[in-house]
């Protein structure tokens, strides 16, 4: 472990003890559905959280169903590729949270990072907090080349940055200016988990190639402002390379996943990595381990799996799950606590299964695997 992953957690335990923020008592994440009103969030997948140095967290949403109740006309659903949600716990251990879905300037609910070109759109993913900004990774999003089920009609065109320079104050005022990362057509894109370590922000990609490999990338903390300029890869020879060139990459993991998390755990002196196993309609969530952030990585253990994927009543055909993803800032001592979110192939059933399409959290004692 660095000095400064340790300074900054001592750092942020005082901070959060300052503002009266809690990982005792009562105060586990939960997501309940708004109703009543045309803003109202219904749901969302992804759920990314940064913690911020005043102790709040920020939670990452991808596409996010919104109205006083869901709404699906024909296939399509009422709903804008990403919102905000902003977390605290009381001095009591009660969970507060607070989403926002931005409205542009005719008033209508829009997402809240947008590209300029507006056949694309973007799914916020990942962020972290460096040089008082908060930045934000973003993976660009296409529809399909060839017409697939509303699910999966995506395709990737690359990856930017959004930095967030005010983030104290509520999302519906954040100023957020874009920057350029990795352009498409590389089919490796820098998003799935972010992690700072040392002087670098070193994000890792999903490769969509083979086996879909994780691979690693970095951009020092210095050259943030043109991240682009400044990114470089870990060569299969285990060098830092300017650029990014997948095909030439070590491999991370062998089997990657779009989405989740990569954090450092002091009191283990190790790296646990919380995912999906990357096979679809599967129901194991995996824990990986590493004693270095550039691994080796354990294969992975299953440590649960998902009631909604399991043979009996809570079984329909057209689910599927994934955005597996730990949250430590949230944990109490000897506790594993991650989310995920289930979805479904047919999309006019998001009116009827209000108990699917937004995330669910599990606690669990920390794995034995986890100590290895």
């Amino acid at each position: 472990m660095t000095h400064r992953i340790i300074i900054g957690l001592a750092w942020l335990a005082l901070a959060a003890s300052a503002v009266g923020y809690s990982w005792a008592g009562n105060c586990r994440p939960e997501f309940p559905l708004e109703h009543g009103h045309p803003f109202s969030w219904q749901g969302a997948d992804d759920a990314y959280s940064i913690p911020l140095p005043d102790g709040r967290d920020v939670w990452i949403f991808g596409d996010t169903l919104y109205g006083a109740v869901r709404l699906v006309k024909g296939n399509e659903p009422r709903m804008t590729h990403s919102s905000i949600g902003i977390s605290s716990c009381g001095p009591d251990g009660s969970w507060h949270l607070k989403y926002f879905i931005k409205r542009d300037k005719k008033g209508q609910a829009a997402s809240f990072f947008v590209p300029k070109d507006p056949v694309h759109w973007y799914w916020a993913m990942d962020g972290f907090a460096a040089g008082g900004n908060l930045w934000i990774t973003l993976l660009c999003i296409k529809p399909a080349t060839h017409p697939e089920p509303w699910a999966m009609n995506f395709e990737t065109c690359g990856t930017d940055l959004a930095r967030i320079g005010n983030s104290q104050k509520d999302p519906d005022h954040w100023e957020i200016s874009y920057f350029p990362l990795v352009a498409d057509g590389v089919k490796a894109y820098p998003s799935a988990s972010a992690v700072v370590q040392d002087d670098y922000v070193y994000i890792f990609a999903l490769y969509e190639s083979g086996e879909r490999p994780l691979l690693a990338t970095r951009i020092p903390l210095s050259g943030l402002s043109e991240p682009q300029a400044h990114l470089e890869y870990l060569s299969a020879e285990g060098a830092w390379v300017k650029g990014f060139s997948p095909e030439r990459a070590k491999v991370i993991m062998q089997k990657g996943a779009t989405e989740l998390s990569i954090r450092y755990h002091p009191e283990l002196k190790q790296w646990l990595a919380v995912l999906l196993d990357p096979a679809f309609f599967s129901e194991k969530v995996l824990l990986r381990s590493a004693p270095s952030l550039m691994g080796p990585w354990t294969e992975g253990d299953i440590i649960y799996r998902i009631p909604e994927m399991l043979p009996g009543p809570r079984r329909d055909k057209d689910t599927f799950c994934y955005a597996g993803k730990e949250h430590p800032e949230l944990e109490h001592p000897g506790e594993l606590l991650f989310t995920y979110v289930c979805n479904t192939m047919a999309v006019p059933k998001l009116t009827s299964e209000t108990d699917i399409y937004f995330p669910q959290v599990v606690s669990l004692p920390m794995p034995d695997s986890a100590h290895r």
